[in-house]
């Protein structure tokens, strides 16, 4: 066990965990006033509930012993049995076994409060609860195992560095399933004015902040690989921000806070699956590819009329998506190994859309049931009247 790395992972897995709070505040300051206590909860009790599903299963069906390439062996590591101190020889060998389930487990827990700002004010309680254990279940840890855990992808040579298609390309096309399912607000209610852009400035920061964590501790270990990512992850900030920004000034002719929080995101969910393979002079590519690509996405889904309320699947979903085949265009084997090439190309293109297309189809399912099964939409009188009011009877704001 390496102590320098046990700290770094240490310090990367709580920033990790900061992020969770921090989409809360993104997402609720995004929000309407009548549901941003609502929005806000659906980020919260995933922790709780997902910690639950990842000590007793999750975590061995997504790391344990490979069984056929599609999962991992559920009794492995089932109850934390055999999860302690000592480092695993197959999984991050220089720090404690624990530390890399804690990492592991804040990764699962961001996973469905991403989608969540597509379908707001249209899942209610039991809905999002159930959807959060059966997706968690049937998504997250069975394409968490194809490609980290030892999965077919992974021995195809499928790479994701930190998550742009294991967490932002099937949380995107599964919020864009969701949308389809939910079906539209009512028209009165389409506008989807910010509550509180403070709040939604706060909330952008900690995932800033987190995301440093969220993609340096993809490396597992202090060192240079950890130092690229964190590099590759402002940079591609920075450049998805003001890429998003000339466009917006081009296009529709000015420029808001909204476009400044969000193209900043944009450019962290594409740099993402792809921070690890780059070296940082790439960074400004990706950045630019977001700013535009994701621009794209959201003007396209508006002019279909999809109701995806906060834009999900054209930051989180596209931006996970362009930025795992940009690893076959850009990269270089001097950084991890993997360099850029027809062959990885087709390789990132293929995994990554197989991981949409499953996503998306297994979502548009368990929704379906869970619609058959039960009520899971919140009625109209309820989002007229606010869902913070008649779903949890508490309000932040004084409203009539």
């Amino acid at each position: 066990m390496n102590y320098g790395d046990t700290t770094f992972m240490m310090l990367a897995t709580s920033m990790v965990c900061l992020m969770t709070p921090g989409l809360a505040f993104f997402y609720g300051g995004l929000a309407r006033k009548r549901s941003v206590l609502y929005i806000m909860m659906q980020s919260f009790i995933s922790m709780g509930i997902v910690t639950l599903i990842w000590i007793y299963g999750g975590f061995g069906l997504a790391f344990g012993r490979d069984m056929g390439g599609v999962i991992g062996n559920i009794s492995d590591y089932f109850g934390l049995v055999h999860v302690g101190l000592v480092p695993s020889n197959v999984h991050a060998a220089s720090i404690p076994f624990i530390l890399f389930f804690a990492f592991q487990l804040m990764f699962c827990v961001i996973t469905v409060p991403l989608m969540s700002g597509a379908f707001a004010e249209r899942l209610n309680m039991k809905g999002y609860i159930w959807l959060l254990i059966v997706w968690t279940i049937l998504i997250y840890i069975p394409v968490c195992h194809w490609i980290w855990g030892g999965g077919f992808l992974d021995k195809l040579g499928f790479v994701d560095f930190a998550g742009g298609t294991v967490i932002h390309t099937t949380a995107g096309f599964a919020a864009l399933s969701a949308i389809f399912v939910l079906g539209r607000r009512n028209q009165d209610n389409i506008a989807m004015q910010p509550s509180n852009l403070m709040a939604a400035a706060v909330g952008t920061g900690l995932l800033w902040f987190g995301w440093f964590g969220f993609n340096s501790g993809g490396a597992l270990k202090a060192g240079q690989l950890a130092a690229t990512a964190f590099s590759n992850t402002f940079i591609g900030l920075a450049s998805g921000m003001v890429t998003w920004m000339i466009y917006a000034r081009i296009v529709r002719g000015k420029v808001n806070f909204v476009d400044v929080l969000t193209g900043s995101v944009a450019g962290l969910a594409t740099i993402t699956p792809v921070a690890g393979y780059i070296e940082p002079q790439k960074a400004i590519i990706v950045g630019i590819v977001a700013g535009i690509i994701c621009n794209l996405a959201l003007s396209f889904q508006e002019k279909r009329g999809w109701d995806d309320a906060l834009g999900v699947w054209g930051v989180h979903g596209v931006g996970g998506f362009t930025g795992t085949i940009l690893i076959g265009l850009l990269a270089d084997k001097e950084v991890n190994q993997v360099s850029a090439s027809a062959h990885q190309l087709l390789v990132q293109v293929g995994g990554v859309a197989l991981v949409a297309i499953y996503s998306f189809v297994v979502t548009f399912i368990i929704l379906k049931v869970l619609g058959h099964l039960t009520s899971i939409k919140p009625s109209d009188e309820q989002v007229q009247k606010g869902l913070d009011k008649t779903l949890l009877e508490q309000t932040t704001y004084d409203i009539n």
